[in-house]
């Protein structure tokens, strides 16, 4: 029995021996391709993922990956952790750390990995943690080799193969191969290869096969599309799924929200009596489902606190209502299940929808009905169209979402099927700001006033946060806000937030002094002290990227200026108009009879994508607007 076992033991280790000295080429710096180190932060020397579909709940993956890091900034990309649950078994994860040379500096084994909670905050997800590496580099470069395996039942869920992986961090080697011999269904969805000839679909019938190879590293370009939205990835799926101990069948996004809702959702929106009868209490006098709504999502606010886990970590199956109703917390797929089962009591249907949440609008992927979505929200169909519902803050007004979950595609799980809506899109003008100010310039220079501030839409979204802030925080708030005020001072303050009307104001008294420039008897000062465009992107010689503006704004501000006594205007800018297909600039500044000036700005930014060719007249557009922002008027003693 020896002699039979001996001979197959030596042609493993030979096997392993074999490989790993084929891949000692990765772990000396030296070795890095001069193009690949261009504009990198950190090199993926190889990355390899192997998935085994061993059946319809059970999965395998094993995985190694060889990093350089070449500098400070490049110790975020090394990507090595992993989260794991009751449903993901980790079999072996091991990392060891090479010096620039090659030199084995230090081996990390699994009991050495930092293991933590992936959650913080509550009992309820305690079982969802992560292993992940701890490392303090000594010099730069250095090199990681990480190994890991694990296990899980939960085959809904397929990784996604990214051979670049972000900004600076360029790959010598990515491959990913996916082997179904059990008939699952096994699908892929190709992004964005056309502008990386480097990678190579290697699929047979069995198993689906990616390489790339010398992926340059990508640089950070200002008011470019997001990296994910270009860069080459491939997404996989099989119909024949199993999550959360259910198995499932899904060809469509229909099937998806079908099966979602039968065997995620059902039962989970019980409640105790009590709190029925409360929800019923509370509305009786209302006939509205969208009052009675109203009146339920601010209760859920005022009686819940939000923990932040995404959807896959803590399970996909939203905690049952009533049990976030005892603890009074919960992630987005709780309390908006919460929501619903408040909303349910007095009868209000709304449906549980799950979103890719992010300022870069990223929606679900169209013909490719798979797990997909980082976040929940909720949906209620209304005569005048979609409400839509963030049930994870406490401060939002109802109905507003803001540019976490604005204008994409999203999933809506109905008892029926699944259905993809669009969330509401906050256009342009929609967008607004109104800055109304008056103020007084005395002859030393300094100022004083009033400043009022009324914001809508997304604008809104980037201004009503403050209304928690303590007093020393908004008052460093607003000195960083009006930066361009030298010895600004915050008098007093006073915050509205109109939340049935989606609008907040703000009343702030300043003052400030040496705001003006003295110069024997001229006074030299910019009238606009409160809205300045002052923030001009980089040049770039070559830029790579198009421009896209992802956000459009509409700002209209008014300032009256009263000028000290014993000075007149000696010279003042005129009036200016500028409009191109970016935006509209407008700026007027009139001289009133009472020795007083009177400042009207306007300026309208439309979202848009456009060519790569176009950033130089953008960034243009925007140095003129600057200019004209930061323009003086000079007085003179009369």
């Amino acid at each position: 029995m020896f002699r039979k076992i001996l001979p197959f033991c030596f042609f493993i280790f030979v096997g392993l021996t074999a490989l790993w000295a084929q891949q000692s080429k990765y772990y000396q710096a030296s070795t890095i391709p001069l193009s690949l180190k261009k504009e990198a932060n950190a090199v993926i020397r190889f990355s390899e993922m192997k998935i085994e579909l061993e059946s319809q709940n059970l999965m395998n993956v094993k995985g190694k990956r060889i990093v350089a890091v070449l500098n400070k900034l490049g110790n975020n990309d090394l990507g090595v952790y992993l989260y794991y649950d009751d449903n993901v078994k980790i079999k072996n994860i091991k990392a060891v750390i090479f010096d620039a040379f090659g030199n084995e500096i230090k081996t990390i084994k699994q009991k050495h990995f930092k293991d933590v909670s992936a959650v913080s905050g509550g009992t309820l997800y305690s079982d969802s943690r992560v292993l992940y590496l701890e490392y303090t580099p000594v010099s730069f470069p250095f090199t990681v080799a990480y190994e890991y395996e694990y296990e899980t039942s939960n085959t809904a869920f397929i990784p996604t193969w990214s051979p670049l992986e972000g900004f600076r961090v360029s790959t010598e080697l990515s491959t990913i191969a996916i082997t179904d011999q059990t008939g699952l269904g096994l699908r892929a969805k190709e992004k964005n290869f056309l502008d990386f000839p480097g990678i190579e679909n290697q699929s047979t019938e069995e198993t689906i096969t990616y390489t790339a190879k010398n992926l340059e590293a990508v640089e950070y370009e200002e008011f470019s599309p997001s990296l994910r939205s270009y860069k080459p990835q491939v997404l996989f799926a099989i119909s024949k799924l199993h999550l959360e101990g259910v198995d499932g069948e899904v060809h469509n996004w229909a099937d998806m929200g079908k099966w979602q809702y039968d065997n995620l959702l059902v039962g989970t929106d019980e409640l105790p009596e009590d709190t029925v009868n409360k929800m019923k209490v509370l509305t009786a006098d209302l006939e509205d489902p969208l009052e009675k709504a109203k009146v339920v999502y601010q209760y859920m606010q005022e009686n819940t606190r939000y923990i932040s886990v995404q959807v896959g970590i803590g399970g996909w199956r939203p905690i049952k209502a009533e049990i976030v109703d005892e603890v009074k917390y919960g992630d987005c797929k709780g309390l908006t299940n919460y929501t619903r089962a408040l909303l349910k009591a007095v009868g209000v249907k709304s449906y549980y929808a799950v979103v890719y949440a992010g300022s870069d609008k990223r929606g679900m992927e169209e013909n490719f009905a798979s797990m997909q979505g980082n976040h929940v929200i909720l949906n209620i169909p209304s005569d005048n169209g979609d409400v839509w519902l963030e049930c994870t803050s406490q401060i939002h007004p109802f109905g507003f979402l803001g540019d976490f979950t604005d204008n994409r595609d999203v999933l809506v799980v109905t008892a029926e099927g699944g259905v993809i809506k669009r969330t509401h899109a906050y256009k342009d003008d929609r967008n607004h700001q109104q800055i109304n100010a008056e103020y007084k310039l005395d002859e030393t220079g300094s100022i004083s006033g009033e400043v009022l501030i009324k914001t809508s839409g997304i604008q809104y979204d980037q201004h009503f946060v403050i209304n928690d802030y303590s007093k020393d925080e908004i008052e460093e708030h607003y000195k960083s806000y009006w930066s361009n005020i030298n010895n600004l001072n915050i008098e007093s303050f006073n915050l509205e937030n109109e939340k049935s009307n989606i609008k907040f104001i703000e009343k702030i008294q300043i003052s400030a002094t040496k705001y003006a420039s003295l110069a024997g008897e001229r006074m030299i000062f910019a009238p606009n002290a409160f809205n300045k465009l002052s923030n001009i992107p980089n040049r770039y010689r070559n830029r790579k990227m198009p421009l896209e503006i992802d956000r459009g704004f509409f700002d209209e501000d008014e300032f009256s200026v009263h000028l000290p006594e014993g000075y007149e205007i000696e010279a003042m800018a005129e009036s200016k108009s500028i409009e191109n297909e970016f935006g509209i600039y407008k700026v007027d500044l009139i001289k009133n009879g009472d020795n007083s000036i009177k400042l009207k700005r306007s300026l309208i930014i439309h979202e848009g994508r456009y060519s790569k060719e176009k950033y130089a007249a953008f960034r243009e557009f925007l140095m003129k607007i600057n200019k004209c922002d930061n323009a003086k008027i000079v007085l003179i003693k009369s």
